[in-house]
């Protein structure tokens, strides 16, 4: 991706909140990189199903980066959640989308690892923007 690409996406999502869960803390760090330089004007960081819906209680994401698996706990319960106060969101996976419950197959899904240019085509789409 370009610098003026890398802009123009910075523009598109300039102030968008977002909560990343994601239990690996150098991957959580590599996408909040990439979160900030898309503009994003705020990262919530989970690392378990717990401390996100803790964040979910007092924060109104845009919207929501999710891992799948987190320390071998299935983040569905906050898919759930998110879903029911209609928050969009995607799931990134090392899996990949063969991961995924048929329940959740209708989301967009990234599967780790995955570069910048991929979250910004999936977030801009997810957010309409």
């Amino acid at each position: 991706m370009s610098n003026s690409e890398r802009d123009a996406a910075a523009s598109r999502f300039e102030g968008v909140r977002i909560l990343l869960v994601e239990d690996e803390t150098v991957v959580s760090f590599l996408i909040e990189d990439m979160l900030k330089e898309l503009g994003c004007a705020h990262i919530w960081h989970a690392s378990g199903v717990r401390q996100a819906i803790a964040i979910l209680r007092d924060r109104q994401p845009d919207a929501a980066v999710l891992d799948v698996n987190l320390a071998g706990e299935p983040g569905y319960p906050i898919a759930e959640h998110l879903e029911s106060a209609q928050i969009p969101f995607l799931f990134v996976t090392g899996y990949g989308r063969h991961g995924i419950p048929d329940q959740w197959a209708a989301k967009p899904t990234i599967q780790k690892p995955f570069r910048y240019a991929t979250l910004a085509t999936v977030l801009g789409s997810l957010l309409g923007r």
